[in-house]
């Protein structure tokens, strides 16, 4: 199989630590699509031309969208209930995580971090959104998933974190937004990330973009 990413993407970085943290690397290539998802050899692989894209071997296709691909690999390899949790109760507090971020959560992302993929956003909109963190996400996040324990719903991380941590380091890019995020926040991001170390390469990579961000829109106060 070929786990198509793009090295600085939070939608690759759970992937990517799925197939390191399970050893993986001798059954799935990474292979690094960017500037190739436009071309006849990926559309053919995925029409939607995005990354992760995990691509079967044979004639059997490929599937695409980060959750998705989570989940494919866990329930199909040794280790990963570890990740995803085979209790019923769990796994599906998990599921709702996972779908909180693909359906609320990610759509404040775009207004403030594209800016450092060369995308402008308008600072007004920026700030929209992210009072919008501050009033209605960071408060589940807090408040539901990560009440009672370290990570959503668990002692250990699993891929609803994989999912919801990396995201959050596009608020780096606005210094003055990451001064005001909650610092239990900041703390949960920084402790997802640091139970995957094999993946701190690409890790780094965006919170490297991120922090170094001097364009248009970084000096932005919430």
């Amino acid at each position: 199989m070929k786990l198509h990413i793009l090295p600085p993407s939070p939608n690759s970085h759970g992937c990517i630590a799925i197939v390191k943290h399970l050893k993986l690397e001798d059954k799935i290539e990474i292979i690094n699509a960017y500037g190739k998802t436009r071309t006849p050899e990926f559309l053919a692989i995925n029409p939607c031309h995005t990354c992760p894209t995990l691509q079967f071997d044979g004639d059997d296709g490929a599937i695409w969208e980060s959750a998705a691909i989570m989940r494919f690999l866990c329930v199909n390899n040794e280790g990963g209930e570890e990740l995803y949790p085979s209790d019923p109760t769990l796994r599906g507090k998990v599921d709702m995580v996972m779908d909180w971020r693909q359906t609320g959560l990610v759509s404040c992302i775009p207004a403030i971090g594209y800016i450092v993929f060369g995308f402008p956003q308008p600072d007004e909109d920026a700030k929209k959104a992210f009072a919008k963190l501050l009033d209605e996400y960071f408060p589940v996040l807090l408040d539901i998933f990560l009440k009672d324990t370290a990570f959503c719903f668990s002692d250990k991380p699993t891929i609803a974190d994989l999912c919801v941590a990396p995201l959050l380091t596009f608020l780096k890019c606005r210094s003055k937004f990451w001064e005001k995020t909650p610092d239990k926040v900041k703390e949960y991001h920084t402790r997802v990330l640091e139970a995957f170390p094999d993946t701190k390469e690409n890790f780094d990579m965006l919170d490297g973009m991120c922090t170094g961000f001097d364009g248009e829109g970084a000096d932005c106060a919430p």
